[in-house]
């Protein structure tokens, strides 16, 4: 009768545990719905702008190159309308579309307090070559529009209407068969006097609504490249991966939810936990991303949800990697620095979520950086390291106590893989540096969710009731942690 007191007492406890570590999950997901869907930029863009800000940077796309053989190009089309249609109708702004080699000098000009000079110094370099029927008629280059556009027409330089659209009042066809590059898009509260050529700042009041289309591929066309279509060039074909590994995790789950129950040890519901968080994550950015590429705006909170829940997971990797390297289930039932252990891992989960955060406001869009060129990104890092580092301590301690030659031998190649796995980031987030900004997010994307999946696979096969025997105390009926 004691004994099975002492049992159902411990049950008891690991059944409270596994409730604690749902009833955080449910709180963690509150805390991210209440964050706002705007930290991600959407590729169909609607918003204001006014004359008394001066200047709007209304977002970067890259820009494939050009196909030859079928003189596939991108495209930027929608419609910007004034705000008090019955107001000043002559009144206008200027858009302005520039690749990089423009766009730097003209942003750099921007802040002169003097906005007479600023807008003859912004658009400096831009006049030799920008097209204008009265300034300049040898321009080459399209860069620049007069807006809002007149109401139910199109705007003023837009004077072959074939090539606008249907159903929009501007539109810029973007043909580059050198390169991919990035294009940035603004409005500036400058005009171009007619008469004397000269830019001027606009002093009235103007307020405007915009409404764009940025996409790779002829709008007009029916066959369009869902994976390609609506995206930047730096995040084509990510869906494909996010598609792929959500099937994978979706046969990976139930899998390890099937271990977990023929097991009777909290690492392995642990596991099962990870993995069916990385799950819903990849469930949140799949949604996101596919209705993206139907219609250029996705559902942001619940993209933004599902990179949390990555996060998430990635911790609770971490803790059952750094669990291991303890000699929890290996050599010993019972960890002694629970509530220690415990303390420092939501530390590290939700420094790890603010850092998200930070990163979503700290990369400038219009520098070609990625996330590890900027202080949370290193700070990342950091905190990567420190846990390796922390493991590699721990494991060295639990072999000093295993006397078990095969478990020695199992400790020893799981020590050099879990250091694979923990040093992969800092060298791939390294490499990363050398690559064109254009491919860097899908080379950064790509390595860290291959890697990241294999891990799970693997740790899935060495805890796999069939031949965890061998190296892990899985199989007893009582289980402390």
């Amino acid at each position: 009768m004691l004994n099975n007191n002492i049992l159902l007492y411990i049950v008891n406890n690991e059944l409270l545990e596994m409730k604690d570590l749902v009833s955080f999950l449910l709180l963690f997901t509150t805390v991210l719905l209440s964050f706002p869907s705007s930290l991600v930029v959407a590729l169909r863009i609607h918003g204001n702008f006014n004359t008394s800000n001066f200047f709007h940077f209304v977002t970067k796309f890259g820009f494939q190159k050009t196909d030859v053989r079928t003189s596939e190009r991108g495209f930027i089309f929608g419609n910007i309308s004034s705000l008090h249609p019955h107001g000043k109708q002559k009144v206008l702004v200027t858009l302005a579309v520039l690749d990089r080699g423009y766009f730097l000098e003209y942003y750099g000009n921007k802040s002169l307090a003097n906005k007479s000079r600023a807008c003859e110094t912004m658009f400096k370099k831009i006049n030799s070559v920008s097209y204008d029927s009265s300034c300049n008629q040898d321009g080459v280059e399209d860069f620049l529009r007069s807006i809002p556009c007149t109401k139910d027409g199109l705007c003023l330089e837009e004077d072959r209407p074939e090539n606008v659209v249907d159903g929009y009042q501007f539109t810029y066809r973007i043909q580059d068969y050198l390169q991919s590059r990035f294009w940035y898009v603004s409005i500036v509260a400058c005009a171009r006097n007619k008469t004397t050529c000269k830019w001027e700042p606009v002093i009235d009041d103007v307020e405007l609504s915009y409404d764009m289309w940025l996409v790779n591929g002829n709008p007009e066309n029916a066959n369009k490249n869902l994976l390609r279509y609506q995206f930047s060039c730096d995040k084509q074909d990510l869906l494909g991966l996010y598609l792929l590994l959500l099937f994978v995790f979706l046969f990976l789950s139930p899998i390890q939810f099937y271990a977990a129950i023929h097991q009777n040890h909290n690492i392995t519901k642990f596991l099962a936990v990870g993995i069916f968080i990385e799950l819903l994550g990849l469930m949140g950015i799949s949604i996101h991303q596919s209705l993206f590429a139907i219609n250029g705006v996705g559902f942001p909170l619940l993209g933004n949800l599902g990179d949390i829940l990555q996060i998430l997971s990635q911790s609770i990797f971490t803790l059952i990697i750094l669990l291991l390297g303890m000699g929890w289930a290996i050599t010993r039932q019972e960890i002694t620095c629970k509530f220690i252990l415990s303390t420092l891992w939501i530390l590290y989960t939700l420094i790890h979520v603010y850092l998200y955060f930070w990163k979503k406001y700290e990369i400038d869009i219009i520098q070609n950086i990625d996330e590890y060129q900027t202080i949370p990104g290193v700070i990342i890092i950091i905190l990567r390291i420190g846990a390796m580092i922390y493991f590699l301590y721990a494991l060295k301690d639990t072999m000093l106590h295993e006397f078990n030659e095969e478990r020695l031998q199992f400790l020893l190649h799981f020590g050099a893989a879990s250091l694979v796995w923990f040093i992969y980031l800092p060298i791939v987030a390294f490499v990363a540096f050398q690559i064109s900004a254009l491919w860097r997010n899908k080379f950064l994307m790509g390595i860290s969710y291959s890697v990241n999946t294999f891990a799970y696979i693997i740790l899935v096969h060495s805890l796999w009731p069939s031949r965890s025997h061998q190296y892990f105390l899985l199989a007893l009926q009582v289980s402390i942690i």
